[in-house]
């Protein structure tokens, strides 16, 4: 069986459902197909089933990218504010969390029909279960059942986070058939994991979670931090793993809301007779306290006779508590891919590549990758839209 249209959309996520939105409000014939029995499989599972949307503080600093400027002209173009004013449109309730996080107050799978109905106002066509075999220069794609011929189309099938809802490194494939670079990929907003000897240290306190500043090169997050039998996530630890080198240390504090030295001397010059374990008690979890003191040799006495010397290094030792992981949980635990398609090879403007007329990328596929809360899918939102104006 042979089809036409004016745009196949490869992948319905969440910014190949938005770009298709847009361009069938223009007028545009649309087919979007999917491999997945159902569409929008990521934003069904996301923020615990409740989708985080987006986020009130979106800024072009949320995002990675080999060129950090990429993303600002889709960024203003479709903001938070948009995307929330659609959501109301088809009386979806929410709330934020926190740090701006946006949730839908009763499923994920609100924003999925929501996205569904607009498509269908739009006249979308929409085919899941169809994978596609062979895309030939001009558009022809070859699926199983038929092939389709396009004037233009957009790749927004992601990236490799979660291969278990569907994720392929078929945007990658495609890309690179037709010569366009794709930078090296790598998981990101991912739980990191011990080394042996950190193991043996920490795994025993799986569940333990604190609030901290977590470090990797220049980036730092406070947020929380959870410690599991294979080595550290929490919010704090996915941030600061999108800048984490293999090989390289990430330094955390452990203790951002007390300036350790200064209080234990104030507390000392007191006369306070209490000792160092008792009082990280009063600002960490009991465990985590105690290993904490068990392992960097702290004192039993009272403050009175700890020396300036020993409050510098313990100090020292629990504000700037360094550490290089093992690795990452990989894919299968990221919540998204780093890298991608090199933003080079695109117009910032259209999500066009420049090498070939026609084609075009967004979404989770290209190398712009958010922070943790939202930010994502606000980029999928704005790069589907962005282009959706011009395929």
């Amino acid at each position: 069986m042979a089809a036409s249209c004016d745009v196949l959309i490869l992948g319905a996520g969440a910014a190949g459902l938005m770009c298709a939105i847009q361009a069938g409000r223009r007028g545009r014939r649309v087919i979007v197909i999917e491999h997945n029995a159902r569409i929008a499989r990521k934003i069904l599972i996301s923020g615990g089933g409740r989708c985080n949307f987006t986020n009130i503080h979106t800024r072009p600093e949320n995002f990675l990218s080999a060129n950090p400027h990429f993303a600002k002209s889709a960024l203003s173009r479709y903001t938070p504010g948009d995307f929330v004013e659609t959501i109301e449109c088809h009386g979806i309730r929410y709330h934020e969390k926190t740090l701006g996080q946006l949730f839908c107050d009763r499923s994920a799978a609100d924003i999925v029909s929501m996205l569904q109905t607009e498509c269908d106002a739009a006249g979308v066509e929409i085919r899941t279960s169809c994978a596609v075999k062979a895309i030939t220069p001009g558009f022809r794609v070859a699926t199983a059942d038929a092939e389709i011929d396009a004037q233009s189309v957009v790749v927004a099938t992601g990236g490799l986070s979660i291969p278990k809802i569907g994720a392929t490194p078929f945007g990658y494939t495609v890309a690179a058939q037709f010569g366009i670079d794709v930078l090296p990929c790598r998981p990101a907003l991912v739980p990191l994991t011990f080394s042996r000897a950190d193991a043996q240290s920490f795994a025993d306190l799986a569940g333990v979670s604190a609030d901290v500043i977590a470090t990797a090169g220049t980036a730092s997050f406070r947020e929380k931090m959870l410690f599991t039998h294979r080595g550290l996530s929490g919010p704090a630890i996915l941030q600061a793993s999108s800048y984490w080198s293999p090989g390289r240390p990430l330094t955390i504090d452990l203790l951002p809301q007390v300036a350790l030295a200064e209080a234990l001397r104030v507390r000392r010059a007191a006369g306070d007779p209490i000792d160092l374990r008792s009082f990280l008690t009063r600002h960490l979890p009991k465990r985590l306290a105690a290993r904490w003191c068990d392992l960097n040799r702290a004192p039993d006495s009272p403050l009175a006779a700890i020396s300036d010397r020993e409050i510098d290094r313990l100090s020292a030792a629990i504000h700037r508590w360094e550490l290089i992981p093992s690795g990452t949980e990989g894919f299968e635990k990221a919540e998204v891919t780093a890298g991608g398609v090199n933003t080079a090879e695109l117009s910032s403007k259209t999500f066009e590549a420049r090498k070939v007329p026609g084609l075009y990328f967004i979404g989770e596929v290209v190398d712009v990758t958010g922070h943790l809360g939202g930010f994502n899918f606000q980029w999928a939102w704005a790069s589907g839209y962005s282009a959706g104006q011009f395929v």
